[in-house]
């Protein structure tokens, strides 16, 4: 009875990790979205003085917002903190997009670990689960189950071991 209880609890793990690995391609790929459609727009927002900074200060997006900042008139340096934070916005945008553009195992892993906050949240608050039947989806569900489970029954392994061992040399026949 005690092997059919571990055997089921062993399936249900393992069907478990592999449903959760089915998922990692699909968010990463919603991830990848989100950054892009943001990166997008922020990129609208910023063509304007990007253009002006390309004409008056050979592209530099810091000499702009500097010249806004000291420029003296009230208007413009109060739209200097916009523009910077624009600008600030846009460079992350594409250190996101950078990253998540990596090997498929550096993308899967800042998307899962290493994600901005704020699109980690709107991803996962979208996240519509879906199960495609592609190679790379089933080796990563596949992956992290059998990966996921030699582990566990290696540590079981391990702590069975270790209490058989503490308990000292067994005698046969002795109660």
């Amino acid at each position: 009875m005690i092997g059919l209880f571990r055997g089921s609890i062993r399936l249900l793990i393992f069907a478990g990790c592999l449903l959760t690995g089915l998922q990692v391609p699909s968010y990463v790929d919603q991830y990848e979205k989100r950054v892009d459609a943001h990166l997008l727009e922020v990129t609208a927002n910023l063509s304007g003085f990007q253009d002006t900074a390309n004409r008056m200060f050979d592209g530099n997006m810091e000499a702009l917002i500097a010249y806004y900042e000291n420029s003296g008139d009230q208007v413009f340096e109060l739209d200097a903190n916009s523009v910077r934070n624009i600008y600030r916005r846009y460079l992350n945008l594409t250190r996101e997009q950078n990253a998540i553009s990596a090997p498929w195992y550096r993308s899967a892993y800042h998307a899962v670990f290493r994600a901005d906050p704020e699109l980690r949240g709107e991803a996962l608050a979208g996240y519509s689960y879906t199960v495609p039947l592609d190679l790379n989806t089933l080796a990563w569900g596949f992956g992290l189950a059998v990966s996921v489970t030699l582990l566990l029954e290696l540590i079981l392994l391990l702590l069975a071991r270790l209490f058989r061992l503490g308990r000292g040399p067994r005698k046969h026949g002795a109660i």
